[in-house]
């Protein structure tokens, strides 16, 4: 029975998700090879594997900004989206989100082994696609994996479609996954072709997909590779920062720009609307707006002076200062990435504190925090059912910033790793009479300090903030203070703060638990300490 169980799991593990995009032409069709015989066959196979995982606009639980309320950048107020539950500690191995995010790589991992098993079924008018689909299988199998190693660690590590004699794989360790997974990255990287092509642009080319691999090599402490990734792909010629840093998360530049290296385009998910407007917008008198995930003042405070000093260190003004007024003397990536009480949101003044306005900060659809962010939030979609963004999953500033990280941990700043902070820095509009790298001798933690700011101002509601605290082990620090909201001074002249909740993380969370359910399907898996 058990035997039974096992591989009727296993089976719908492979083929359930084939079934929701695959539009069969022959309704009667009841085997693999009479769905997977054609060359569009095989592009949807592509094109869906993307999808479900990637690059579907309307689904909260992967979303990549969605993913900021794990942090301590954000908070998400709706529970069953799963990222509040991972920024309050809250995360047990009965929690649904566990069981939820290790079904959906893994079942893309059985997917994908099986096509590629299969891959040279399909005829194909040149051979040239099929090994290109190939490669961009293989990409996305690497992905998954890279995903499930860093919440998971040891796991099941299986490149075949299992048998019934293999339906409980054992363990791997970690670090031996990821030895494989950087040296097939080599392989299938020099198989995919140097240039996007002018449809399927979401779709790996030779370097967005070294951008991936680049990521997963900082993340895991691969600084050699990390850096020497980072330097092919500026030397490519083929990416640039794009002159303005605002107009990249809005309409002015987020189908034009040369910056955006893994796309989520409209082609990605077939032209439906995107939804950032309502997932990140204050509520507005559309009813558009949900304000899902908001910022927190320890991202606000994040966002260094004019002239690239830290809000507490600066002797212009006093700290006190710039956390009741956040736009003074600051960053300019503060009012390109987050608004707030007293901007204007089409046209209207914001006032948290207004119990009669839709922005006050006790609405259900409101910000908590008092802040909202403005990346990705175009008011031109305040009026329309959906929107039609272009959004990044990797843009070349994070290959920059990882270049001079990569070279910063390895002890040994170079001239490069100076200079892509300093473009970062220029481009952002900072003061570079003060704020130029060169200008002061840095110890190697001022060094660390600063890449780390630099990549969470950069970077913010782009995702990447908690695989970063995660990785530097700075969760259990950063994630122990309360998520906090807006600050400003009572009629006594004392400073209140908007505090939303109280946050917990403990060691062992830096890796995730196994579901308890997950365990009857595959015994041989270890739960990971603490849970």
């Amino acid at each position: 029975m058990k035997k039974k169980i096992i591989t009727l799991i296993i089976a719908l593990a492979t083929l359930s998700s084939c079934e929701k995009f695959l539009d069969k032409r022959d309704p009667t069709a009841t085997s693999f090879d009479e769905f997977f015989n054609t060359e569009e066959d095989l592009r949807r196979v592509v094109y869906s594997s993307y999808l479900d995982a990637f690059m579907g606009p309307d689904e909260r639980r992967l979303l990549f900004y969605m993913t900021e309320g794990r942090s301590d950048n954000a908070y998400a107020r709706i529970e069953t989206d799963h990222h509040m539950i991972i920024a309050n500690g809250n995360m047990t191995s009965n929690s649904a989100l566990a069981v939820y995010y290790w079904n959906l790589h893994n079942q893309h991992i059985g997917r994908i082994n099986t096509y590629l098993a299969n891959v040279d079924v399909p005829y194909v008018e040149n051979e040239s696609t099929r090994q290109r689909y190939k490669a961009i299988l293989e990409g996305l199998r690497i992905w998954h994996y890279f995903r499930i190693t860093e919440f998971w660690g040891n796991v099941p590590f299986v490149l075949t479609p299992v048998k019934l004699e293999e339906a409980t794989p054992p363990v791997t360790p970690k670090a031996e996954i990821l030895d494989k997974l950087f040296e097939m990255s080599e392989d299938v990287a020099n198989r995919l072709p140097e240039n996007e092509g002018t449809t399927n642009a979401y779709m790996f080319n030779k370097y967005s997909f070294k951008t991936l691999v680049m990521r997963y090599a900082l993340y895991n402490g691969r600084y050699e590779l990390a850096a020497r990734l980072a330097k092919e792909i500026m030397d490519s010629g083929k990416y640039q920062l794009h002159p303005q840093y605002a107009s990249l998360f809005n309409y002015q530049a987020d189908k034009t720009n040369k910056e955006f290296i893994i796309k989520f385009d409209m082609e990605s998910h077939n032209n439906s609307a995107t939804a950032s407007f309502q997932h990140l917008a204050p509520q507005y008198r559309t009813g558009n707006g949900q304000s899902y995930v908001v910022p927190l003042k320890a991202l606000v405070d994040s966002y260094w002076t004019l002239q690239g000093r830290p809000i507490d260190n600066c002797p212009l003004h006093s700290k006190q200062a710039y956390e009741l007024n956040p736009k003074l003397n600051r960053d300019p990536r503060y009012e390109a990435s987050v608004f707030g009480h007293g901007d204007l949101f089409n046209n209207e003044k914001i006032d948290i504190y207004d119990a009669k306005s839709a922005f006050y900060y006790q609405n259900l659809r409101s910000s908590r925090s008092g802040y909202w962010f403005k990346k990705f939030v175009d008011q031109a979609d305040a009026f329309r059912t959906g929107g039609n963004m272009h959004f990044p999953l990797a843009r070349y500033a994070e290959v920059l910033l990882t270049y001079a990280e990569a070279k910063i941990m390895l002890n040994d700043v170079d001239e490069l790793a100076k200079s892509c902070i300093n473009q970062i820095r220029k481009r952002a509009g900072l003061d570079m009479t003060v704020a130029d790298v060169n200008l002061t001798a840095k110890s190697q933690q001022e060094w660390i300090a600063l890449i780390r700011n630099e990549r969470r101002t950069e970077l913010a509601g782009e995702g990447l903030r908690y695989s970063d605290i995660l990785r530097w082990q700075t969760a259990e620090t950063v994630l122990n203070q309360p998520a906090l909201g807006h600050m400003r001074l009572n009629g006594g002249g004392q400073s209140e703060i908007l505090k939303i909740e109280d946050r917990k993380f403990l060691k062992h969370q830096y890796l995730w638990p196994f579901h308890e359910s997950s365990f009857q399907v595959e015994p041989n898996l270890v739960q990971n300490p603490g849970y």
